[in-house]
């Protein structure tokens, strides 16, 4: 198994094991992409070595390549001075030191396309990340549109409550009486003011005349009594005074009606 291979296991390993055991799913995406940042640093430094790999195998490629390459040279070298078992020599350290650079670039091959692979996924991986941010912000928005409808679900049902309704009910019947006794209240007040200042206004006229019969009383004691009035003008007097009498009890009698 590669080593992205082994990563994915393991991230989806994890992965399940938060879910399963998630209480505050913002908290938990919020974890999972640190999660995620930490395996792609590993990543990254796995993809590194491999580079360092590659290059260290290519640079050896090369070396070796030029030390077969010398070896050929100095058989050509003794050839030229005549000494061919010394140029055969030469020529079999040039096969022995081409083969080792053989497959050192045998290996540097596969090495390069390991590489590359691997960039590839940590290009793919850097990408999921990335996605994995911008979808925990829609998932997260999701998550309290999601609270808040259940709120108002949950709202509108203890609304729909027969139980609540009736509270209700019971409370605005209750302050209707509230209002329509303070309403009583006042009226009832005015309508006493008025009571009072009426029997003010009459103890007032009795006090009056009582005042004035006093006097005429102590006038007369006093010799100082005004002239009798004739029989007839005296009963004509008694006439008017007793008309006026009636006409005040009638009126008294008329403030006394409901209105």
């Amino acid at each position: 198994m590669g080593f992205f291979a082994r990563l994915k296991a393991l991230i989806k390993s994890n992965l399940n094991d938060m879910i399963s055991k998630a209480e505050d799913p913002e908290k938990m995406l919020t974890q999972i992409l640190e999660d995620m940042r930490d395996q792609f640093a590993e990543a990254k430094k796995q993809v590194a070595l491999a580079i360092a790999d590659e290059k260290r195998l290519s640079k050896q490629f090369d070396t070796t390549s030029a030390k077969a390459a010398a070896w050929e040279h100095k058989a050509m070298a003794a050839i030229k001075a005549g000494d061919d078992e010394l140029a055969k020599k030469a020529l079999l350290r040039k096969v022995e030191t081409q083969q080792l650079a053989d497959q050192y670039h045998e290996q540097y091959e596969g090495q390069h396309h390991a590489v590359e692979t691997l960039k590839v996924a940590l290009k793919e991986l850097s990408r999921k990340i990335e996605e994995a941010k911008r979808k925990k912000n829609l998932l997260i928005a999701k998550k309290k549109r999601a609270e808040a409808q259940k709120s108002i679900q949950k709202t509108m049902e203890g609304l729909s409550d027969s139980s609540a309704l009736s509270a209700y009910a019971r409370m605005e019947d209750k302050i209707e009486q509230m209002a329509a006794e303070a309403e009583a209240s006042v009226e009832l007040t005015s309508a006493l003011n008025e009571a009072d200042q009426l029997d003010q206004s009459f103890r007032k006229l009795e006090q009056e005349q009582t005042a004035d019969a006093m006097l005429s009383e102590l006038k007369q004691k006093m010799g100082k009594a005004p002239a009798a009035l004739p029989p007839s003008e005296k009963e004509k007097g008694k006439e008017e005074a007793f008309d006026l009498d009636a006409e005040l009890e009638k009126m008294k009698e008329t403030l006394k009606e409901p209105v």
